[in-house]
């Protein structure tokens, strides 16, 4: 321990380098505890074949600390993120997301860092046999256990882990860039569609595609956005569809967005295609921008959306009910408004990112007493 009374507690985050919304969640931290002052942080990245060297510099311009560890194998992992410890003498490591949190932990202990945390991200993960029970090998060795929504948690217990150490705390946005949702009527915006989100096996692109050649075929033709980086080969799939569908005409490839807000707020209807989820954050982004918001009803976008209320639920991978929920907010234009507004306001009262910062900061400062008043007595 390197002495809570000394120094604010140092916390090192480690997550995937994929910059999946883990990813975010884990930067939106580290930028809180420079912020705040209460905690000294380090973001310790797993490196993956889409991690952007540029990105990394941009962090550490930033003023971050961010270091980069192999992924090529877990023994190489765990090795580097030990050092990593070693070096930084971290009070807490709190561990972001599958498969990630295994490695973290392991190396967490073999480093004798005093807490562990894992955040668990998605509701549905690759767990086998054996990566489960080391799941919960690892769970009775750790103080916290997060899920980013109830939904989340809940897995987490479906698998066993101790209810007396698990909570969720929900994921948040900085709202700040949507502030100007307000000069941009709904009326005024394009009555097309948009998703942000990365290209991989979790999102499913497929059916939003097969859902807008269903509303062609009903003599609606939005034009479709699909903003998101990811796995060349989800994309290349994604591309595939797009010509075997012949909706070309219609649908924009835009790759990595550096002005989201911006994007959303220009447009009518976000829709997030999804096989499971853990908190959405595209989603939520897209209801602060004061889009019609439409989401598959997977755990965690059920948390989000109420439906008819702030938007409408479709069944997951269901093209035809997409296509239903899709031509109700191009042709009903006020509903769309009314549920578009409730959304924006459902946003700004439970998502906003000061919320979950402050929720974490509590949970390592309420982690960290026991040790500070240990070194108190002693």
């Amino acid at each position: 321990m390197s002495g809570v009374g000394a120094h604010p507690p140092r916390v090192l985050h480690f997550v995937t380098g994929g910059f999946s919304g883990a990813t975010q969640v884990a930067l939106d931290l580290v930028r809180a505890h420079r912020a705040s002052g209460r905690f000294e942080p380090l973001l310790v990245l797993r490196r993956k074949r889409q991690t952007d060297p540029a990105r990394i510099a941009a962090l550490r311009a930033e003023g971050l600390a961010v270091q980069v560890v192999p992924g090529w194998s877990h023994g190489a992992t765990i090795c580097q993120l030990v050092r990593q410890c070693r070096r930084f003498r971290p009070d807490v490591l709190v561990a972001h997301g599958f498969s990630e949190h295994l490695w973290g932990r392991y190396a967490g202990l073999l480093a004798r860092v005093p807490i562990l945390v894992q955040v668990e991200h998605n509701s549905r993960e690759r767990y086998s046999w054996w990566r489960n029970a080391q799941m919960l090998w690892l769970a009775r060795r750790t103080q916290a256990i997060v899920g980013v929504s109830e939904g989340v948690r809940g897995a987490l217990l479906a698998r066993g882990v101790d209810p007396a150490k698990t909570l969720a705390i929900p994921n948040g946005v900085r709202l700040g860039p949507y502030a100007a949702a307000a000069d941009h009527p709904f009326e005024a915006r394009k009555p097309d569609i948009v998703m942000v989100a990365r290209f991989a096996r979790q999102k499913d692109h497929a059916c939003l595609l097969h859902a807008l050649a269903l509303l062609r075929g009903r003599g609606l033709t939005p034009q479709l956005l699909l903003a998101g980086g990811g796995k060349a080969s989800a994309l290349r799939q994604a591309e595939r569809l797009c010509d075997e569908l012949k909706l070309q005409d219609q649908v924009q490839f835009l790759g990595r967005c550096d002005d989201v807000p911006a994007l959303l707020m220009a447009h009518q209807v976000c829709v997030l295609s999804t096989h499971y989820e853990g908190m959405p954050l595209s989603l939520i982004e897209g209801m602060a921008a004061a889009c019609a918001v439409v989401g598959s009803a997977v755990p965690g976008v059920r948390e989000v959306i109420q439906h008819e209320r702030n938007g409408l639920l479709v069944p997951e991978a269901d093209p035809s009910a997409m296509a239903d929920a899709l031509e109700c907010l191009l042709t009903q234009p006020q509903h769309a408004a009314a549920l578009a507004a409730q959304a924006r306001a459902d946003a700004l009262e439970h998502y906003g990112l000061p919320k979950m910062l402050d929720r974490y900061e509590a949970l390592f400062l309420r982690l960290l007493e026991p040790t500070t008043h240990a070194e108190a007595r002693a």
